[in-house]
């Protein structure tokens, strides 16, 4: 499929989102960990927010509102992502579909980059031939992480396969390594891998901007007012906290290889979002 024939241009302001059916893939980012507006509650993330603010735009300008489903599970890898989401999406037979994941894959020092990337770009190809616009997006800049900055560089490979295959294919990009507030610390959850309210909202906008639409918040992409330097020993008990409350218990469950493979999709099937005001999600 020929990228120039396919890019989505930016969409004149006011203009409903063209898009009926969208369904979301990945892994704990799209599921939306950490983001939980009610106590106990299911997750709702970034891409729950997308779908809310492209269903209240069609439904605004006298459409119906955007049908919606989210496949993603936490902890998994980049391959379960395109062999078993993608075929289950595309029965869906849906007009949007957003493919993020690889974030675990980058977690394993023995990660084959370019052979993510081959796979990446054959899903991307069978997703636009169904008739589907694809979102795909950058990996984050990890660079102040302790725990996953020693990613960097795998990360930056994988990010400029990502854009090569945006270009041949006309998808669109949410460009994640490029969104100045993530490097705040207050974008993200206690245990520093997963993000706020905040930073998932911050997401959603940048997805808007990348499939070509106005974000309600102009300002999405401004950092935050910088805050005083934590003092030495402060940070040290605070990076000991964070050792045994969240980095102990998640390297167990590596070694043990508890992924929650029996996990299900919090969303599996196309339901409309209902309009709301303040963002809620759920249809």
């Amino acid at each position: 499929m020929s990228s120039a024939a396919s890019v989505r241009q930016p969409a004149e302001a006011g203009r409903p989102p063209t898009w009926t059916r969208f369904v979301a893939l990945g892994d704990s980012f799209t599921e939306g960990l950490w983001d939980q507006p009610v106590a106990d509650g299911p997750c709702r993330g970034w891409a729950d927010m997308l779908a809310s603010t492209l269903s209240t735009r069609r439904v605004a300008a006298g459409e119906e509102p955007l049908e919606y489903a989210n496949l993603a599970v936490r902890g998994r890898l980049l391959h379960p992502i395109l062999s078993d989401q993608l075929p289950q999406a595309l029965d869906l037979q849906p007009d949007l579909v957003s493919l993020v994941g690889g974030g675990n894959n980058m977690l394993r020092p023995t990660t084959d980059v370019d052979a993510m990337a081959h796979e990446l770009e054959r899903a991307v190809v069978r997703a636009t031939q169904a008739g589907a616009h694809v979102l795909l997006a950058t990996g984050m800049d990890a660079a102040d992480s302790l725990l996953v900055r020693r990613t960097r560089n795998r990360t930056g490979l994988f990010n400029a396969h990502v854009w090569s295959i945006a270009r041949r294919h006309g998808a669109s990009v949410l460009d994640l390594w490029g969104i100045r507030s993530l490097r705040d610390w207050r974008m993200w959850a206690p245990d520093r891998i997963h993000l706020t309210t905040e930073g998932h909202t911050r997401v959603a906008q940048a997805a808007l901007v990348a499939l070509g639409l106005p974000p309600d918040d102009p300002d999405w992409d401004d950092p935050l007012t910088p805050l005083q330097p934590t003092p030495r020993l402060q940070q040290a008990r605070d990076d000991a906290q964070w050792v045994r409350e969240h980095l102990y218990p998640w390297a167990t469950r590596r070694l043990r290889r508890q992924n929650g493979d029996e996990r299900l999709p919090k969303r599996p099937d196309l339901a409309p979002v209902e309009h709301a005001r303040s963002g809620a999600h759920r249809g």
